[in-house]
C-alpha cells in the first residue's frame, strides 16, 4: 500500500493550455484541481504569446517551448488563421521539449486544449496517452459555428476519437442531454468536472489577465443596493464600432440604472480608451457610472450590488454568472458564443439576447427587463436555482465531484 501511494505523488501530467484568457484561465484552473489530487503537474507554454507568469504559478513547473510568432502575426485579426501557424510552429519545439523532459522524468499523459492540437501529434508520436480538454460547452460540439469545427472539417483538427478521453468545463444540470449525445458521438469516456473556477480559490489559481485588475471598482460597488448594477465586460477579444459604443452608452444611461463597465483599451476600432466614448455621456452618468479598464470578474459577479451581467458569451464567462446566480444580457460576438447565447435565454431562461444592431431604445428597454421588470427577477431566481445545482454537483456524491474522481481513476490507470 505504500509503495501505491508513493508511486502517485510521482505522477506527472503535462498541461498544453491555448494562449488566449478564455483557454488559459480553465486550463490553470484544470491544473490547480489536478494538483490538489497529488499530480505533479508541468504546464507547456509558448514564449510569445500571452505567457502567463509564471511567478503567479509557483505550484507548477512550467514548460517553456518557442512558437516562433512575430510581432505582426500575434496582432492579427484572423484567429483562425492564428491558431494553424501557432499548431504548425509549436509542433516541432514541443516534441523536443518533451523527448528532453521524459530523460528526466515519467510522463504519464498529456492534456491539451482542443485548439493546441499539435501536443496530440507528439504524444502519439512519443507513445504517450493523451486526454483532450474542451474549455467550452457540449452544446458546441453538436452544431457547427464555432472555429474548431471549421478545423476539424478541413482535417487540421484531429477527431477526439484519436485521444483517450475527452475533459469538458461544464456541469450536468446544465448540459444534461447534451452530454448525453456527446458520449454517443464519442467512443471514449467523457469527464464533466466543471464549474472548475468554483473547485479551487483564485489565490491557488491566479487567472491569466492580460490587463491589471483595476480593483477600485469594488469600493464603488460597496456603496451599491442589492442587485441594483448592471456589469458589462464583452470579453478580452470582441471589438466594436463607436457608433455601437455610443449607442450602447446613451442605452445605459437612459436606463438610469448603475453600471459598472470594462471597458478595454483598443476595444473599440481607432482608440485608446474613453476617447471613443460620446461627448456629455461620462459627465450625464456621473456617480452612477464606474469604467474601468479590467475587473476581476469572479468578486464582482459575487457581489451583492451586481443584479445583471451584459456578456459577449465566453464559456467562462457564462458559468460564473450563472454559478453566482447573476441573469444575462447576452450580445455574443462570434463562433459558439452565438450557440451559448440562444442556449441562455430560450433554454435555460436565465437571460435576455440583444439584437445584433445596436440602437439605444432596445439598449434602454432590454436593461430596465433584466434589472427591474417581473421578468427580469423570473430569471435572476432561475439562475439562483441553478447556482443552488451548481453547488451539489462540486459536492460529495454530485455529478461533477463523481467525474472528477472517476478522471483520477482513468489517469492512474495508464
Amino acid at each position: 500500500m505504500k509503495d501505491e501511494k508513493e508511486k502517485q505523488k510521482h505522477v506527472r501530467l503535462v498541461l498544453v493550455p491555448s494562449p488566449f484568457q478564455g483557454h488559459l484561465n480553465p486550463m490553470i484552473q484544470l491544473a490547480a484541481t489536478l494538483k490538489s489530487k497529488g499530480f505533479l503537474i508541468t504546464i507547456a507554454q509558448s514564449t510569445k504569446l500571452n505567457s502567463p507568469n509564471s511567478s503567479d504559478h509557483p505550484q507548477f513547473d512550467i514548460l517553456p517551448m518557442e512558437d516562433k510568432l512575430s510581432d505582426e502575426d500575434m496582432s492579427s485579426s484572423d484567429k483562425t488563421g492564428l491558431v494553424l501557424l501557432l499548431n504548425e510552429n509549436c509542433k516541432a519545439p514541443f516534441q523536443d521539449c518533451l523527448s528532453k523532459l521524459i530523460q528526466l522524468d515519467e510522463i504519464v499523459c498529456i492534456i491539451y486544449d482542443e485548439i493546441s492540437y499539435f501536443a496530440q501529434a507528439a504524444a502519439y508520436n512519443l507513445k504517450i496517452p493523451s486526454i483532450l480538454f474542451r474549455t467550452t460547452n457540449a452544446i458546441t460540439f453538436l452544431v457547427r459555428s464555432s472555429p474548431a469545427f471549421r478545423l476539424r472539417a478541413e482535417g487540421r483538427l484531429p477527431l477526439p476519437g484519436s485521444s483517450k478521453a475527452i475533459i469538458c468545463n461544464t456541469m450536468t444540470c446544465l448540459e444534461d442531454s447534451s452530454l448525453t449525445q456527446f458520449q454517443k458521438q464519442n467512443q471514449v469516456p467523457i469527464f464533466a468536472i466543471g464549474p472548475l473556477h468554483k473547485r479551487v480559490p483564485v489565490s491557488l489559481s491566479t487567472p491569466c489577465c492580460f490587463l491589471e485588475e483595476d480593483k477600485s471598482c469594488i469600493t464603488w460597488l460597496d456603496k451599491q443596493t442589492i442587485n441594483s448594477v448592471i456589469y458589462i465586460c464583452t470579453g478580452s477579444i470582441v471589438t466594436n464600432s463607436k457608433k455601437d459604443i455610443a449607442e450602447m452608452a446613451w442605452g445605459l444611461a437612459n436606463s438610469r440604472q448603475p453600471f459598472l463597465w470594462v471597458f478595454r483599451p483598443g476595444s473599440v476600432h481607432g482608440s485608446k480608451w474613453i476617447e471613443a466614448l460620446p461627448e456629455g455621456f461620462v459627465e450625464s452618468v456621473g456617480e452612477r457610472g464606474c469604467i474601468v479598464k479590467w475587473a476581476p470578474q469572479r468578486e464582482v459577479l459575487g457581489h451583492e450590488a451586481v443584479g445583471g451581467f451584459w456578456s459577449h458569451c465566453g464559456w467562462n464567462s457564462i458559468l460564473e454568472s450563472i454559478c453566482e446566480g447573476v441573469p444575462l444580457l447576452c450580445r455574443p460576438g462570434f463562433g459558439d458564443q452565438k450557440v451559448t447565447a440562444r442556449f441562455v435565454s430560450e433554454v435555460w431562461r436565465v437571460g435576455l439576447q440583444l439584437d445584433t444592431e445596436m440602437e439605444r431604445g432596445e439598449i434602454e428597454k432590454a436593461v430596465k427587463r433584466l434589472m427591474v421588470d417581473e421578468q427580469g427577477k423570473e430569471m435572476r431566481k432561475r439562475a439562483m436555482e441553478f447556482k443552488l445545482k451548481a453547488e451539489l454537483e462540486i459536492r460529495e456524491g454530485g455529478s461533477s465531484y463523481n467525474a472528477l474522481n472517476d478522471l483520477v481513476e482513468f489517469i492512474y490507470s495508464f
